[in-house]
């Protein structure tokens, strides 16, 4: 097993998929980087699945009440990236375990591989409608393969210039945003967009459309602490994302809900969640501007995705490129099976009953048992780590997570919630583990009290500089 010297050294590479880093950028960077990050097809036509089921009105509200839930949450787990320098799922070594950890991490590499399908196919039939429009050729398959294709280059060669481009890409896309928005207010008024009738029978309740609202927060803030370690400080990094994430998505979900009311109203062929509905409405700016975010955000997407699992377990040794062409070939492949569209909400259901407990435990450990942090131990992978707990594994986490996402999916499709699902499955969680490691975690195998607190914590680069300082004096 690797002595915690070696281990350190795995960990703390100087590039971006390993180990911690020391963030640089201030509130304006973080901010543009998120908003662009969620100026994506995926947000915008999450939009579009609200109206009728609801009021109009209704689907508006929600739609900011969900964003500044939703945002706390990834604010609060992006922090600790900032504190820490650790990506998102290596941060959950601190309250799952060294070994314990890998098991959000498995789950977090699934998720975003399905995310970068759903965008890949997006932009595929996007493009589609586009060439077919033009040329009369339509094929979806193939061009959702090549818009992955593309996006797996961009990721193992491109992932930096992305990371600078994107956010002029994002002011670009909100130039055509704001086409959509003059011309939708310009045929109707805001009185005749509320006017729109509700249909019963869809279903619709404001706590469906306010957990879809949450769980879009939910599935970026497992990249949350990814992008916020990059963040110079702790301000920079709280109100860079909570502004940016707020702004992009607000935008991005009113222009789908707008978007697809102008169709509605129009009498034309309504399809929740098939971007050539509202293209064919709006024109081919929007379907490029749709193209070029699925391009900027999935380059992201799937780079997090080999971030997280080059940093999962360091004793595999696991390299950068080959891991990146394993899961680049499995994400085009994937890219293809396009029933998947038909099967966004409950993706977006699942995404959240998976990491809703997963951040509620993550944020209980960090800022209340651990007490705003952790100390380099987290980065040692052998027993006398601070962060084995028994074998490895915090067994307390593993079972509140259970437990919570079995809740979150009773609560969404057994006996539906008349408050949603996502809220009680976080308050459950984090109280249940603050209430379990309280009162059985006093032992020191479970890691409650440990006289290894004493060690200095904060950012885990600030031992490392301090132990090559004294080796240069020495």
């Amino acid at each position: 097993m690797s002595s915690p010297e070696t281990m350190a050294v795995n960990l703390d590479g100087h590039d971006d998929s390993a180990g911690p880093v020391r963030g640089t950028q201030g509130i304006l960077r973080i901010g543009m980087i998120w908003l662009a990050a969620n100026l994506v097809v995926t947000t915008l036509l999450t939009g579009t699945l609200f109206t009728p089921a609801v009021s109009f009105g209704t689907a508006s509200a929600m739609i900011v009440v969900g964003t500044l839930l939703g945002v706390i949450v990834l604010v609060l787990v992006g922090n600790i990236g900032t504190r820490t320098g650790l990506p998102t799922m290596a941060l959950t070594r601190g309250s799952f375990g060294i070994r314990g950890s890998m098991l959000p991490a498995a789950a977090n590499l699934i998720i975003l591989m399905g995310w970068s399908w759903v965008q890949a196919m997006l932009a595929g039939v996007t493009i589609n409608y586009l060439i077919a429009e033009a040329t009369g050729f339509s094929n979806p398959i193939l061009f959702s393969a090549i818009c992955q294709a593309i996006v797996v280059v961009l990721a193992i060669f491109g992932h930096t210039g992305i990371s600078r481009v994107e956010p002029w890409l994002a002011l670009a896309i909100l130039v055509v945003m704001a086409f959509v928005f003059i011309a939708a207010f310009s045929a109707f008024s805001p009185s005749e967009f509320a006017a729109i009738p509700v249909d019963p029978e869809l279903g619709g309740t404001p706590f469906i459309t306010l957990d879809m609202v949450i769980a879009t927060a939910i599935s970026w803030t497992v990249l949350s602490a990814d992008m916020n370690r990059h963040a110079k400080n702790s301000v920079a990094g709280v109100v860079g994302s909570g502004i940016g994430y707020t702004l992009s998505t607000s935008i991005a979900m009113f222009l789908g809900l707008i978007a697809y009311c102008v169709v509605l109203m129009r009498g034309h062929e309504a399809i929740a969640f098939d971007p050539s509905v509202i293209v064919s409405e709006f024109g081919w700016p929007l379907g490029i501007a749709i193209f070029l975010s699925v391009m900027a955000t999935n380059t992201m997407v799937v780079f997090g995705m080999v971030t997280s699992t080059v940093n999962a377990q360091s004793k595999w040794h696991l390299k950068f490129l080959p891991t990146a062409l394993v899961l680049g070939v499995i994400s085009i492949i994937g890219s293809t099976f396009l029933g998947l569209l038909n099967q966004f909400t409950d993706f977006l259901f699942i995404i959240s009953a998976f990491f809703v407990p997963v951040f509620a435990i993550m944020i209980a450990d960090y800022y209340l048992l651990k007490r705003r942090g952790y100390s380099r131990q987290i980065l040692h992978e052998r027993p006398e780590s601070r962060y084995w707990y028994r074998g490895g594994v915090n067994w307390v986490a593993i079972v509140v997570w259970i437990v919570g996402a079995v809740l979150s999916y009773v609560l969404a499709y057994v006996w539906i919630s008349p408050i949603g699902a996502n809220i009680p499955a976080f308050a459950v969680s984090f109280f249940l583990y603050l209430g379990l490691m309280v009162g059985i975690g006093r032992n020191g195998a479970l890691g409650l009290r440990d006289s290894r607190d004493a060690e200095p914590t904060g950012h885990l680069l600030d031992g490392a500089d301090q132990t090559s300082a004294l080796r240069v004096g020495g």
